[in-house]
């Protein structure tokens, strides 16, 4: 499928497709067309067995700078309520396999909304992150002050979005918001790295076990051990775990085949 505002590889490595956002001259400003087209992409390699692992990226200047002010500007609250553009981030958030973001230059507002969506996060060392919203008087509303919070603790959340601060990618790694930081022309070569190991193993247990890390930022401990076990007995309907503990037993590397 073409898209206007994203370019997707199905097969840019073994089992692992890769998505661009491709709005250069806006520095990836996110529009509501480009969000549509996001979800689509990764609703049909979610469906596509021959993917076990998706990355995001941008280019070497932004991952994305933020959402699309001028289409947003003149719009009122029943304008939003109709589009109901979240629905979209929701169902982004809903994609099963695993997502990488590659990160490089600006990844504020929207941008890092859309970075902290994915599971892991793989930066630059020029990367930048951020909530400016306050700056052009609104609020983050796609997850920035639940999911930052999450990630990096109430005072660095509260001053990041209250000040509409900047963090360079050091200081995203130190508070836990990023998985790594590599030199800036080995970003996305790392993000292959890291999705090579993923793409790996048993995408059944893959699948499950993403459910269950998830499930530990939505409920309590009680209710996230519940689902954890019963995630955990699934695994054991699966020939990849019959032939993952055969390949651990033979010395072997296991064969998972998804089923």
């Amino acid at each position: 499928m073409n898209y206007e505002f994203i370019l997707v590889d199905e097969q840019a490595q073994p089992h692992i497709a890769l998505i661009r956002l491709n709005r250069p001259k806006e520095l990836n400003a996110l529009n509501l067309q480009l969000m549509l087209e996001l979800k689509s992409a990764l609703q049909s390699l979610d469906q596509n067995d021959a993917v076990r692992c998706i990355i995001i990226t941008g280019n070497e200047q932004a991952f994305a700078a933020g959402a699309d002010i001028k289409q947003m500007e003149s719009r009122t609250p029943v304008d939003l309520i109709k589009i109901d553009q979240f629905e979209t981030w929701d169902q982004i958030r809903k994609t099963s396999k695993p997502v990488i973001a590659a990160v490089s230059g600006f990844a504020l507002g929207g941008g890092c909304e859309l970075a902290m969506l994915c599971d892991m996060i793989v930066a630059s060392e020029s990367a930048k992150f951020g909530q400016p919203e306050i700056k052009i008087g609104i609020m983050p509303g796609a997850g920035g002050t639940q999911r930052l919070t999450r990630a990096v603790g109430k005072a660095l959340a509260m001053e990041m979005v209250l000040t509409g601060k900047f963090i360079s990618a050091q200081e995203a790694h130190a508070a836990g918001l990023i998985n790594r930081v590599v030199p800036d022309e080995l970003y996305l070569d790392e993000a292959f790295k890291l999705a090579k190991e993923v793409a790996a193993m048993s995408p059944i247990s893959i699948r499950l076990a993403k459910e269950s890390v998830l499930k530990a930022f939505e409920t309590g401990l009680q209710e996230g051990l519940f689902f954890e076990r019963k995630n955990f007995y699934l695994t054991f309907t699966s020939e990849d775990q019959k032939e993952g503990m055969k390949a651990f037993i033979e010395k072997r590397k296991p064969d998972f085949k998804g089923v």
